[in-house]
């Protein structure tokens, strides 16, 4: 790309985000973190309790970004097959040959919202994993190719939590952010309720597609990031494990810490979040705003940390206190 292009393409990115907020008042560190999540080409579970906007928030992106979208509400009848497809038994009419022919679920789009994704048991949560990793699913031994940008974006309550079946570390370590929702401030909401309750509603602009979305994510991966940064995330990562942590509050409440797949994520949103803000270099501060949506969700702590109500938010603000940058 040259350098004009460059610049066209980035120029997209507070348009983006202005097209949105014609729908979404305030929530802009949320909208900020699910469009890091896009760009480092990962994907995100929303947490907020009802009425939030998780679901707006999610269409509202797909009609600004022109992708192809499929919403997916999760319960507990539905099985793998309603997400990735099946196949049926055709019969060509003029030969009478049958053959059986793959149709596509709702999973083969480029943005997918997996509504309340822990209201459905495990072994439909487990559908989503090969192709969140892989980039597509496998039926009857054959492999389908989802589309690119592939971008799941999952939604869960965390105050009802009859009939709900909490997703397992593992699927969790797939989601590159774990983004949480709180409400919004007297002001935001005042909006809300003006902008709701009217005759009609904002229209929103596509303003990004496909091609634009899979050259901005090769640009991130460009992104300069210093060593002495790089050198920050390993020692931040790994001060999470208990075992061979210097850290108080990791040994006293630390059960288990991050992988690696924590750095990796931790670098490539902090190259992302530095490209939304028109930048092409990483810092610290890149590093330290997204800390918390890429660990809280990588940090187990133990039953004593329950007990005097500590949360993996605490942990990372321990940590982020403790680790200094060289």
């Amino acid at each position: 790309m040259t350098e004009q292009e460059v610049n066209t393409l980035l120029a997209k990115l507070p348009v983006l985000k202005a097209e949105i907020a014609k729908v979404i008042v305030g929530q802009e560190n949320v909208l900020d973190e699910v469009l890091v999540a896009l760009l480092a080409g990962g994907h995100a579970l929303l947490e907020g309790v009802p009425g939030l906007a998780k679901t707006l928030l999610v269409r509202t992106l797909a009609a600004a970004t022109d992708l192809p979208f499929r919403r997916i509400q999760f319960t507990p009848d539905l099985m793998p097959t309603d997400i990735l497809g099946t196949e049926v038994l055709e019969e060509d009419h003029g030969t009478g040959h049958r053959s059986f022919k793959f149709n596509q679920g709702p999973i083969f789009a480029s943005l997918v919202l997996a509504d309340e994704i822990n209201r459905t048991p495990p072994k439909t949560q487990a559908a989503l994993l090969e192709a969140m990793q892989e980039g597509h699913v496998t039926y009857a031994g054959t492999e389908h190719a989802l589309p690119k940008p592939f971008f799941l974006l999952a939604t869960q309550n965390p105050i009802e939590q009859s009939g709900t079946y909490p997703l397992p570390e593992a699927q969790l370590d797939r989601f590159l952010l774990y983004v949480r929702i709180g409400y919004p401030t007297a002001a935001e909401e005042l909006a809300v309720l003006r902008g709701t309750t009217g005759a009609a509603g904002q229209q929103v602009t596509p303003v990004l597609g496909g091609a634009d979305i899979r050259q901005l994510q090769a640009l991130v991966r460009q992104v300069s990031f210093s060593p002495e940064l790089m050198d920050f995330v390993n020692r931040l990562v790994r001060a999470t494990r208990p075992a061979t942590s210097e850290v108080k509050f990791i040994k006293d409440y630390g059960r288990w810490g991050a992988g690696p797949r924590a750095g990796q994520a931790l670098i490539l949103c902090a190259k992302a979040r530095a490209l939304l803000h028109g930048r092409f270099a990483a810092t610290l501060e890149d590093i330290r705003t997204l800390a918390p949506p890429v660990l809280r969700h990588r940090v187990l702590l133990n039953f004593n940390a329950e007990a005097e109500n500590l949360t993996a938010d605490d942990a990372v603000a321990a940590l982020l206190q403790a680790v200094r940058f060289a």
